[in-house]
């Protein structure tokens, strides 16, 4: 499949959110420190079963994007060979990114959603986001505005599935999903 360049830039933003150590590159213990800020932000122990879980699903994904991504086998990912995987047909439709990525957005929910109503707070967003993608808190507040399409103050399950969605598979660049995880680096 041919990535777009809005569609690079997409995924570069993606990278930097990954990469949590700012090498350059993408690693397990990228995944491991990301759980480890989630879990200090909603000041979760260590055997709390959300936290778990997560841990769980975020060795999965490194593990998936390990074997679709890690063309030397270095045990690292670089920004292209994670936008390789993509060319090669990583997100292959919406409906199987749904699938995998259904789970992952249960259990950040689990996690962000302190009072179990199905939506999040403009702090419970700047918590998880800051936490886990390494946005700045003016960055993580201007996506919660942006996601919060009917401005009633709170971010719901599927409002994050479509922003998710967007973010990955619309190339209109007015779209709510490019705002997910913060502005784009210019083209």
């Amino acid at each position: 499949m041919d990535i777009s360049p809005f569609l690079q830039r997409k995924l570069a933003r993606r990278f930097a959110t990954f990469d949590t150590n700012r090498d350059g590159y993408i690693d397990r213990t990228d995944f491991e420190s990301a759980c480890d800020r989630l879990a200090d932000a909603f000041h979760l122990a260590p055997d709390t079963p959300a936290l778990k879980h997560m841990r769980e699903l975020s060795d999965g994904l490194w593990q998936h994007l390990s074997r679709a991504a890690d063309a030397d086998a270095d045990g690292r990912i670089s920004l292209a060979e994670y936008q390789a995987a993509f060319a090669a047909g990583l997100l292959v439709t919406p409906a199987s990114f749904d699938a995998g990525y259904m789970p992952f957005l249960d259990a950040l929910m689990d996690i962000a959603d302190e009072d179990g109503d199905g939506k999040l707070t403009r702090d419970e967003q700047v918590r998880w986001s800051g936490a886990l993608m390494g946005l700045s808190e003016p960055d993580a507040r201007e996506v919660f505005g942006r996601l919060d399409q009917d401005a009633d103050g709170l971010i719901s399950r599927d409002d994050m599935l479509q922003a998710i969605r967007e973010f990955y598979f619309d190339e209109e660049p007015t779209s709510t999903g490019v705002w997910l995880l913060g502005p784009l680096d210019p083209a």
